[in-house]
Formats: structure tokens, C-alpha cells, sequence
């Protein structure tokens, strides 16, 4: 397997956008995940890659990452694909998280990137709930890696059912 965790997808520029982007959008709306200073590594239309530290804030008593704080990198890696969509499409397209699945693998000790790879999905989903004005929902898997330790080595796989619906006009 080749190392996942290339930058070279967003510029300095569009990486700062979207760093500032993701940091003002869960401080207004999720002020929870804005409290573990997750940060884009990675994001096209074939996969989003997020990074969270391994810090204090996210830190269990083994000096690995808690689960919480991976279940927030697993749901915001595949969010920031559906957000960044929603947005672009600039229709009012509402998305909630239906379940969460995980696996993990082996423990977290150093910054964890988490890897989503079907950014394309993404993207047809929100096409589709458009086209159709009907609620669409499909299930999108993913993992995470410590690139510090085996960029290669999962350390957790996850799956999460993302619905969207678009939003009616109210009377």
C-alpha cells in the first residue's frame, strides 16, 4: 500500500481557505469538534483526508487517542466532502449522520489522519437528493493512520450513513 497522506492536492492557499473554513464553521455550528482543532490535509474529488492531534485535549489516560476523538475524525472527514458539495451547489441541502461503525484496529499514538475516500459518493448523493427533492442516504467507509508511526498501518476502520435531505422553503 502507498502512503495515503499526500498534501499535495490543495495549494497553501485553498488549504488555508479551507482550514479557516472548517475552523469557523464547527465553532458556530459544532463548537465540539472546533474544541480538537482538526485540520484539512487533504481534499478533492476523490478523497478527503482530516487530521487530528494527538494532544491534551484528545488524549485517553494511555497517552493514545480516545475513541470519541476518532469517531469525530471519522464522521468530520466524510462531512467535510458533504459540506464543501452542499456548498458548492449553493442549494439548501440539510445532512445528518444516521450511524457510526468502527473498528479499532490498534492504538493511536501520535496525530491521526483519517482517510475517506469516496469523495465522488459524496458528490452523487447530494446530486441526487437535489435532482430528486426526496431525503437519499448511503453508508461511506473510511480508515485512520499515524503517518509519524506506519503511514501504511490502520489503526481504525469506520463506516457512516450520511442522509441528506433538501431543505423545503417555509410558508
Amino acid at each position: 500500500m502507498q502512503n495515503q497522506t499526500t498534501e499535495a492536492t490543495l495549494s497553501w492557499s485553498e488549504k488555508l481557505k479551507m482550514n479557516a473554513f472548517l475552523r469557523v464553521y464547527t465553532f458556530m455550528k459544532i463548537p465540539l469538534i472546533s474544541w480538537i482543532h482538526p485540520s484539512v490535509v487533504e481534499l478533492n474529488g476523490e478523497r478527503s483526508v482530516l487530521k487530528i492531534p494527538l494532544s491534551r485535549r484528545t488524549r485517553n489516560h494511555l497517552h493514545s487517542m480516545y475513541f470519541g476523538a476518532m469517531a469525530i475524525g471519522a464522521e468530520v472527514s466524510v462531512a467535510l466532502k458533504a459540506v464543501k458539495t452542499i456548498v458548492d451547489s449553493k442549494k439548501p441541502v440539510d445532512y445528518v449522520f444516521k450511524d457510526f461503525k468502527a473498528e479499532f484496529h490498534k492504538r493511536a499514538e501520535g496525530d491521526v489522519h483519517f482517510i475517506f475516500e469516496d469523495a465522488k459518493g459524496v458528490e452523487e448523493l447530494t446530486k441526487l437528493t437535489i435532482d430528486s427533492g426526496e431525503r437519499q442516504t448511503k453508508t461511506f467507509h473510511g480508515y485512520a493512520v499515524v503517518p509519524s508511526k506506519d503511514p501504511n498501518e490502520k489503526v481504525l476502520t469506520y463506516a457512516v450513513t450520511l442522509s441528506m435531505k433538501l431543505r423545503q422553503k417555509k410558508h
